[in-house]
């Protein structure tokens, strides 16, 4: 029997931009999914509880967070207990030894924060940035409209809040992908803790981009984890 691969996405940008990579882990000839999201406004424990419920529903084997995700996957991880290995992708994750982990550095919630409307919403992560920067990380214009329209509102609040971070998760079966140099730090960390890596050249939303490359990396990694 084959895994059965649970993508989750960044709650900052929502499913929309993760269907392509799902379908290329459903190609090698498992099941794949992404995990859908709590309606929006949400806070961090709405989006734990939604993807815990998700994991355990699909009987998980292999956890795919991307970004953001990644503080969430070690409480989802040690909640489902048909999860056998995690596979981050340019992932943010929490400090070892950490009881509790911050959603957002401190310079980038307070940067961020100043975009809320007057009810305390940010607008949609894509209009985060500027587009010369933004731009260039989707395929097309269509899949950068259709990723900006399914992507949530969250609360300023959002980025200042933290979660749970469970028990032991350095020592899970796991692997990380790097596209680029952005999550340095993070890679290098996980390469002392001795999980697999491997790095893509690339930019954020590789996987929208190139998700035939990540899907092959993702399988490698998992692979090797498990070994």
């Amino acid at each position: 029997m084959g895994d059965r691969w649970l993508v989750l996405p960044s709650p900052f940008l929502g499913p929309t931009a993760y269907g392509p990579l799902a379908e290329r882990l459903a190609a090698t000839g498992d099941w794949a999914g992404v995990a859908h999201l709590p309606p929006a406004p949400f806070m961090p424990a709405d989006v734990l509880a939604t993807f815990t419920v998700q994991a355990l529903a699909e009987r998980a084997t292999v956890l795919v967070p991307h970004s953001n995700a990644g503080l969430y996957t070690p409480a989802v991880h040690a909640a489902t207990a048909s999860v056998v290995a995690a596979v981050y992708l340019d992932a943010a994750l929490p400090t070892p030894g950490e009881t509790r982990a911050p959603l957002a550095p401190p310079a980038m919630a307070h940067s961020v924060a100043a975009m809320a409307d007057a009810g305390g919403l940010l607008p949609p992560w894509t209009r985060w940035w500027e587009e010369a920067d933004i731009g260039p990380l989707f395929p097309s214009r269509q899949w950068r409209a259709a990723v900006d329209e399914g992507a949530p509102r969250v609360p300023a609040s959002y980025l200042t809040s933290t979660l749970p971070v469970a028990d032991g998760w350095t020592d899970r079966p796991s692997g990380y992908l790097a596209f680029g140099a952005t999550y340095a730090a993070e890679l290098a960390l996980v390469a002392g803790l001795g999980w697999p890596t491997t790095v893509l050249a690339g930019h954020h939303l590789a996987l929208l981009t190139d998700p035939r490359a990540v899907a092959t990396a993702t399988v490698g990694l998992r692979r090797a984890c498990a070994g």
